[in-house]
C-alpha cells in the first residue's frame, strides 16, 4: 500500500487517530526523560574543583585539612601518603563565580564543593605533590603552607634551617610552574594558577607576620637558586653550554640578583601570602584562607 494511501501507516501518524496520539504522548514523556538522564548525568559527573596542599613537614597542612574538612580541629599525625577529602565552602563565603548573584539568590545557600588534596611534607615523599602539579586534575591552586613561627629572617645557616627547606621546597614548586608555561607547545598561554602561601601559626609570638614572610621566603629562594647555578657551573657546564632560551632551569627573570614572586607573574602563576592559624588559644582564623579558596572556584557546574 502506497504511503500516500489515507490508511497506510504514515498517514496515520500524521492524522488525529489513536495511533497519532498515543506516538505525541510517548514523545512528550520520553524526550524530557532522555535529556535528563543524558544532559543532566553528564553534567553532574563533572570532576569537582579541587586545590593540591603542599609545604614542609610540620606546618599543619593536616591538621587544616582536618578542620576544612569537619568544621573543627582534631588530632592529627604526620601524613606519609596523599591524602584527598571533599570539602564544603562555608554558606557565608560566596565564590567567586557566584560573586554578581543577588543575595537571595537561593543558589547562595547552597554548599559549594571542592576537592582538597593534602601531601606528605617529607623530603622523601615530595613526589606526590609533585605529581599533583604535572598531572593536575581540574586544579584551582596551590596552597603552600609555612610555619610562620618556626622560620627566621637573615642569612642563611642552621639557624633558618626550617626557612632554607621550606625555600627549596618553594623554588622546585614554582619551577614546574615555570616549565609548564616555558614548555608548552602552543603559542596559547596555559591558564593561571594561582598559589596562596599560606603562613600558619600566626597566634604565636615568635611568628612573622605574613609580609615578612614573604620577603624572607624571597630572599631565601634567591639563595637557594644561586645555589643550584652554582652546581652547574660546579658541575661543568659552562655558561655558553645553557640554553637559556628554552630550558628554564632556573627560576624567575635571568638567574641573577634578587627573586621576587611577582616574577611568576610572567608565566600565569599569581603568588599571594595571608596569615592565619588553625590552632590557638582563641581559636583558630583561617578566615583570609577561605576567602582566598572561595575567589578561585569555579562551582557552577556543582550546585547540586
Amino acid at each position: 500500500m502506497p504511503w500516500t494511501d489515507s490508511q497506510s501507516w504514515p498517514s496515520s501518524l500524521m492524522g488525529p487517530t489513536p495511533l497519532a496520539i498515543g506516538v505525541a504522548i510517548l514523545l512528550v514523556l520520553s524526550v524530557p526523560l532522555f535529556l535528563h538522564l543524558v544532559i543532566y548525568r553528564s553534567t553532574s559527573s563533572t570532576t569537582l574543583p579541587s586545590f593540591l596542599l603542599v609545604g614542609p613537614s610540620g606546618a599543619g597542612k593536616t591538621a587544616l585539612l582536618t578542620l576544612f574538612e569537619r568544621g573543627q580541629h582534631v588530632e592529627t599525625r604526620t601524613s606519609q601518603v596523599p591524602i584527598s577529602v571533599e570539602v564544603s565552602l562555608p554558606v557565608s563565603t560566596n565564590a567567586a563565580s557566584l560573586k554578581y548573584r543577588s543575595v537571595n539568590d537561593p543558589s547562595n545557600q547552597v554548599h559549594k564543593k571542592f576537592l582538597l588534596a593534602d601531601t606528605p611534607g617529607h623530603g622523601k615523599l615530595r613526589h606526590y605533590a609533585f605529581d599533583g602539579v604535572i598531572k593536575p586534575q581540574n586544579l584551582k591552586g596551590i596552597i603552600f603552607m609555612v610555619d610562620a613561627a618556626d622560620i627566621s629572617m637573615g642569612n642563611s645557616g642552621n639557624g633558618n634551617e626550617a626557612l632554607r627547606q621550606a625555600a627549596e621546597y618553594l623554588h622546585d614548586i614554582l619551577l614546574l610552574l615555570q616549565k609548564r608555561s616555558t614548555s608548552s607547545k602552543t603559542s596559547k598561554a596555559p591558564k593561571e594558577l594561582p598559589i596562596l602561601i599560606a603562613a600558619n601559626k600566626l597566634d604565636l609570638f615568635t611568628a612573622l607576620p605574613a609580609p615578612l614572610v614573604r620577603t624572607a621566603l624571597e630572599s631565601e629562594i634567591s639563595n637557594v637558586r644561586s645555589s643550584k647555578t652554582k652546581g652547574l657551573l660546579d658541575s661543568g657546564i659552562g655558561m655558553n653550554d645553557l640554553d637559556i632560551g628554552e630550558e628554564k632551569e632556573w627560576l624567575g627573570d635571568g638567574g641573577d640578583g634578587k627573586f621576587e614572586f611577582s616574577q611568576m607573574d610572567e608565566v600565569n602563576v599569581a603568588v599571594s601570602v595571608a596569615g592565619g592559624n588553625v590552632l590557638g588559644a582563641d581559636g583558630q582564623d583561617v578566615k583570609q584562607w577561605w576567602d582566598w579558596i572561595a575567589s578561585n572556584l569555579d562551582i557552577l557546574l556543582n550546585l547540586v
